[in-house]
């Protein structure tokens, strides 16, 4: 059974919706834009009712895909969605212009009107229109059509929609994260890959936890995870199809591989091994199988991470006397190091959008997360504590992703954090959670 459709299996057919009678220019070209904050930001108040009820039975839907989009607005940090209890006008058909002044009323600078339908050959029709209320104009409009069973994916599909119209930045809310579910005792810790949505909804299991799994990643089509695995021999390299729920080995190496991520183009898998008590990097090309040795060091380079064009590598490594950053082509060659605070750094990711370099940095009795800029100026550490390491942007690079541990007895957990050190967020899991990886934009 898969795990995942695509969005064209998933939307069966899609619609712009014009405008209503009384609502002024549809697609308007002066649009209402919210900048994205670096530093304090007051979020934009949205409101945003329970869709309505094309037929009956449609009512619970239409809550859920209210408060989906709710959430999701709210946990960017960008949006303050109004109490519903505060609402004037109750929308009832949202082919008529709303009420604007009453949503002026209690201080909405937007509104999301919806509205879900059974039709006669079972699917389900989902639409939305965005308001500015300010200017009383329709800011944009869909409509599309699935089966009801993806109700929750239509919610973050709108929700996408809403966040590019009000920033100009596209989401990241259609979206995967695979992690490690852990469960049990330290001492007998049972370690699955499991896969869910953004939010920690629609949580899958990838493996049954007979053997210890590592470092999942994405490719970039996200059909394919590539992670680690100990069982009775050597870790090896696993590719894991989303699609089909099959699995192959990368290849048999030598000694431990550590650490495999996709190259942008999905083509290549770069990984470090390990050869006596040093290890480097090495790229396997997935096609012919061929691999490729990029360092030549008696050091341990490892965690190595892709610019998103492909050219460079980001990778952490103790060549200079305790791990740091360094930067290098993606074919090999000169190293240059970035990282020259206090402290070590570890698990480097480049962002999806190319500016900044995430990382774990290690000192003082604490674990931080933190971003750079890709020469490693302008450091930056977002949140810090006993135990937090792991990074992972969001597919749009605004958002990181990473896991913390408070010690003692309990276990690790996901936590999420804006590049500008805001609005700190734990990310719900059924259990014990570490090793996040985040998906690009689903397709």
């Amino acid at each position: 059974m898969p795990f995942r459709l695509n969005r064209r299996q998933i939307i069966t057919g899609m619609a712009a919706l014009g405008a209503v009678a009384g609502g002024r220019n549809a697609f308007a070209q002066a649009p209402k834009r919210i900048p994205i904050p670096e530093g304090e930001f007051v979020p934009l108040p949205i409101a945003i009712p329970n869709f309505v009820a094309g037929t009956p039975g449609d009512a619970e839907v239409g809550v859920g895909v209210s408060q989906v989009i709710t959430n999701n607005l709210k946990r960017s940090g960008l949006f303050a969605p109004i109490d519903q209890a505060a609402f004037i006008e109750r929308i009832t058909n949202i082919d008529t212009a709303p009420q604007f002044q009453s949503w002026k009323q209690i201080n909405a600078q937007a509104l999301v009107t919806g509205r879900m339908t059974r039709q006669g050959d079972g699917r389900l029709k989902a639409e939305f229109r965005l308001w500015d209320v300010n200017t009383n104009q329709q800011l944009t409009g869909q409509q599309y059509f699935t089966s009801p069973e993806y109700w929750r994916r239509i919610a973050h599909i709108i929700s996408d929609q809403i966040y590019e119209r009000l920033t100009g930045e596209k989401g990241y809310f259609d979206s995967r994260v695979v992690f490690v579910d852990e469960t049990g005792s330290k001492e007998r810790r049972v370690k699955r890959l499991a896969l869910m949505d953004q939010d920690g909804a629609n949580v899958r299991y990838l493996t049954r936890g007979s053997d210890l799994v590592l470092t999942p990643r994405f490719s970039p089509s996200t059909q394919e995870i590539t992670y680690m695995e100990f069982g009775q021999g050597d870790p090896r390299v696993y590719l894991f199809n989303v699609e089909t729920g099959q699995r192959e080995i990368v290849g048999n190496f030598p000694g431990m591989s550590f650490s495999p991520r996709f190259s942008p183009d999905g083509q290549r898998i770069i990984m470090s091994l390990q050869q006596g008590g040093n290890s480097n990097l090495f790229v396997m090309d997935l096609r012919s199988k061929s691999t490729t040795r990029l360092t030549d060091t008696p050091a341990i380079d490892t965690s190595p991470s892709y610019s998103p064009d492909g050219s460079r590598i980001c990778f952490e490594s103790d060549r200079g006397g305790k791990p740091q950053i360094y930067v290098m082509p993606a074919t090999g060659g000169g190293a240059q190091r970035i990282s020259f605070g206090e402290g070590s750094y570890s698990t480097p990711v480049w962002s999806p959008r190319g500016d900044y370099i995430a990382f774990t940095k290690q000192g003082g009795g604490a674990f931080a997360i933190g971003i750079m800029k890709t020469d490693g100026s302008g450091e930056r550490i977002l949140t810090s504590g006993f135990h937090n390491e792991g990074p992972t942007f969001s597919p749009n690079g605004r958002v990181v992703m990473f896991f913390r541990d408070p010690g003692g007895s309990g276990g690790p957990s996901l936590y999420t954090v804006d590049i500008s050190g805001r609005n700190e967020l734990r990310v719900p899991t059924p259990g014990f959670a570490s090793d996040p990886a985040w998906s690009p934009l689903l397709s």
